[in-house]
């Protein structure tokens, strides 16, 4: 049986999706596959969709034993899974709220510029994009995100500098949008879902969809180039 790393849970029309694989909530292409079938279950017409990781530990970002692996055509597969996943959460047609538990690292970066709010945690944890000092390439589809969420004031920072922040630092950064006692988290995180999930439908997915049109577009644009060679 397929231990279950990503889990759902509904509380009247806020649905909270868990990631928890025990250690790093890295993504790989098991925990992208249970996020979707997570996302399956949401409904895209009502509610609200809140993210959050274990405690001390949002996301650290790829599977670095498959990247380590050099097995290319696994390193693809799961890549390019990774991607397809984020596009969607960028897209969902209701408020997605990120409840930023902890470290977020490299996609668990990505994974909050996917989010409509993002509220982070007080303490020694980091956030930020370290591909340029871990010798990645960020691809269009993951280097789209962070150009529309990060604030113009640390675009350069943020991506070719591998800034690495606090959680409170990153507010300035425009990667978070507010930060919380540990203890508190979700209970701030709920009480915003349950004002978010008045917004109206279709009203708020129709313009969700125009407001990242721009964005979304090279995200699409990009994926099926890369998919062509997957």
């Amino acid at each position: 049986m397929t231990e279950k790393i990503a889990t759902l849970k509904k509380e009247g029309n806020v649905s909270i999706i868990s990631l928890d694989d025990g250690k790093a909530n890295v993504f790989s292409p098991e925990m992208s596959k249970q996020i979707n079938e997570c996302l399956d279950q949401v409904a895209t017409d009502e509610g609200c969709l809140i993210i959050t990781g274990r405690e001390g530990m949002f996301s650290g970002g790829l599977d670095l034993k498959i990247i380590q692996s050099g097995d290319v055509d696994l390193i693809q597969e799961m890549s390019f899974s990774a991607f397809k996943l984020l596009a969607r959460i960028f897209s969902f047609p209701r408020p997605v709220i990120a409840a930023c538990s902890g470290h977020a690292v490299a996609l668990g970066t990505f994974l909050l510029c996917c989010c409509d709010y993002r509220i982070g945690v007080k303490g020694e944890f980091m956030l930020g994009a370290n591909e340029m000092r871990t010798n990645m390439v960020i691809p269009t589809p993951i280097l789209e995100l962070i150009k529309f969420r990060v604030s113009n004031a640390h675009k350069y920072r943020s991506v070719l500098g591998a800034e690495m922040y606090t959680l409170e630092d990153s507010i300035s950064a425009g990667l978070i949008d507010e930060v919380v006692d540990q203890n508190s988290l979700m209970s701030v995180v709920e009480e915003k879902a349950k004002d978010l999930s008045t917004m109206g439908h279709p009203s708020y997915s129709m313009t969700k969809e125009l407001f990242i049109a721009e964005p979304y577009s090279k995200i699409i644009e990009a994926m099926n180039e890369l998919d062509k060679n997957v």
